[in-house]
């Protein structure tokens, strides 16, 4: 599951893309012009952007330049019915990192979204940020949607070993040789005890937990 902001201004368009979405199980922000994008984008954190290149107000690759020029990292996927090479090349210029050309298939999106979730977690100024989850790691605070989230010392740094390798099986003698000492006695159980209490902490119940276990192989984070 991804949260993702769908900037499209065509009503069927924007439509068939969100009911698409959401039938994948993404949360899905639906914005209808430039200026309503760049507040959504101010406002929210989402783990990939949509954009179309025509939009009322502010055009698509002014707002993915804007968007960059404040810091903005997340993914950007820019739509357009523009074909030639000067414009893909303008687009990819203002800051997007993939280009799909309308009309598209919406399976074709949904690979092009998964091939963007799979890069690596956004470090910003000391920001660790995977999905909904952000982490100040200079100041070891962790936020969920926004709201501070409160973790003892070792559930910090088993999730922010998570949130280094999103998407990664990682099995329990990997995350005891990395996060305890070395002359530790910690034992995998150890490790299994860390991830049931951070899905107590994290899971909101609202959805399948970001903590997956895989069995005879360890456990993942998702964003």
């Amino acid at each position: 599951m991804a949260r993702v902001l769908v900037v499209e201004d065509n009503p069927e368009v924007a439509a068939t893309v969100k009911d698409w979405l959401i039938a994948e199980n993404h949360s899905v922000d639906l914005a209808v012009d430039g200026e309503e994008a760049l507040y959504y984008l101010k406002v929210a954190q989402y783990d990939v952007v949509i954009l179309d290149w025509e939009l009322p107000k502010i055009q698509g690759p002014d707002v993915c330049k804007q968007y960059r020029a404040r810091g903005g990292k997340t993914p950007v996927l820019m739509l357009t019915g523009r074909r030639e090479t000067a414009d893909r090349i303008s687009g990819l210029d203002s800051g997007c990192d993939d280009y799909l050309g309308k009309p598209f298939d919406v399976g074709e999106l949904s690979a092009r979204i998964r091939a963007l979730l799979r890069r690596p977690p956004v470090v910003i100024d000391n920001r660790l940020v995977v999905g909904r989850l952000l982490m100040e790691t200079d100041k070891k605070r962790v936020f969920l949607d926004g709201k501070e989230i409160y973790l003892l010392p070792k559930e910090l740094q088993v999730l922010e070993f998570f949130m280094r390798h999103p998407g990664e099986v990682l099995n329990a003698e990997t995350i005891v040789s990395r996060v305890w000492p070395s002359d530790s006695e910690s034992t995998p159980d150890v490790v299994k005890v860390h991830i049931s209490r951070l899905r107590k902490r994290l899971d909101t119940g609202a959805g399948e937990s970001m903590f997956r276990t895989v069995h005879g192989l360890g456990y993942k984070l998702e964003a």
